[in-house]
C-alpha cells in the first residue's frame, strides 16, 4: 500500500531495563509481566531470571509530549502477526472512518491530522 511510518528499536539504550524486558538485578530489580521476582518464582519461573525477554510497548507523540499508551509481555505478544496488529494497539488505531477522532481516515490529510491515505486514492 506504500504506507510508511517510523519503527524504533531500543538497541543501545536503557529502555529495556526501564520496561523490564532485560533482567539484570545489578541494574534494576527483577520484574516481568508486572510481576516481581518472588511472584515469578512462585508462578514457576526459573530461579536464575536474567537476560533478554520479549515485550511490546506503544507510545503516542503529541507535539513535544510522549505518552506511554500500552505495554504487553510474555503471552500477550502472541497477537503480533502483522502491521495491522500493531496499528490496533496504538492510540489512534487503524484510523477507520468509524474510529475516534473522526475525520482522520482517507481524503486529503490536514497538516494537524495526517489521516491514512491509500496509494490508489486521488489527491483532492
Amino acid at each position: 500500500m506504500g504506507w510508511t511510518f517510523p519503527w524504533y528499536s531500543s538497541h543501545g539504550s536503557d529502555f529495556n531495563y526501564d520496561f523490564h524486558v532485560t533482567l539484570d538485578e545489578a541494574v534494576a530489580p527483577i520484574e516481568y509481566n508486572y510481576r516481581s521476582r518472588a511472584e515469578l518464582i512462585a508462578a514457576g519461573a526459573p530461579r536464575d531470571l536474567e537476560g533478554e525477554l520479549h515485550g511490546t510497548s506503544v507510545f503516542l507523540r503529541d507535539g513535544d509530549r510522549v505518552f506511554h499508551t500500552y505495554s504487553t509481555y510474555a503471552r500477550g505478544t502472541e497477537q503480533v502477526g502483522g502491521t495491522h496488529y500493531y496499528l490496533d494497539m496504538t492510540a489512534l488505531g487503524r484510523q477507520e472512518d468509524w474510529e475516534e477522532p473522526r475525520g482522520r481516515a482517507g481524503g486529503a490529510p490536514r497538516a494537524d491530522q495526517p489521516g491514512v491515505r491509500y496509494h490508489d486514492e486521488i489527491d483532492a
